[in-house]
């Protein structure tokens, strides 16, 4: 007998899953993150950079206007992303001072500069890292695979055209 299984791609049941993933992925490997020895006051850890994007392909899976759902919160989304990034990629400086954001690495190997680490923090596949309103950072990927990330943050509509909708 063979049981199958309906996935339900609504919004709510989406944003349900991949918070639960999210936390699951936290709670079992939280190893990117930056040793509390170098912990520092923002603006003291790695510089910021000025390079611009490169070899990042960043897609939005799907999305839910937060306004429209009973929780009901004004300009913002609930998105899910897929960023690519090449060898030699990079996802360049941005805060997420207003898109708090939880980022799971798939696949490869990629090393995020933070203005609150004094060292790089090296991330791998299966680790997960939360970005609050105190991250400011950029992303390098220095090997040789390919890094695949997946992205779920609560994107400010707000911003309009001003706002780089896409990078991290």
């Amino acid at each position: 007998m063979t049981h199958m299984t309906r996935i339900s791609t609504t919004p709510h049941r989406l944003a349900a899953a991949t918070a639960m993933l999210m936390c699951i992925g936290i709670g079992a490997a939280h190893a990117g993150t930056c040793p509390a020895d170098k912990v520092v006051a923002d603006g003291k850890g790695q510089p910021a950079s000025s390079l611009p994007a490169s070899g990042v392909t960043d897609t939005v899976l799907t999305s839910s206007d937060l306004a429209k759902q009973p929780i009901g919160i004004n300009d913002r989304l609930f998105r899910l992303r897929r960023l690519v990034v090449q060898p030699g990629g990079v996802v360049p400086w941005h805060s997420h001072a207003d898109r708090p954001a939880l980022i799971y690495i798939i696949s490869g190997e990629i090393v995020e500069y933070s203005s609150t680490c004094a060292v790089p923090i090296v991330h791998k596949a299966g680790e997960a890292t939360a970005e609050t309103a105190s991250t400011q950072h950029w992303w390098k990927n220095l090997g040789k695979q390919t890094v695949v990330l997946i992205s779920a943050d609560l994107f400010n509509k707000g911003h309009g055209d001003n706002h780089d909708n896409h990078m991290m």
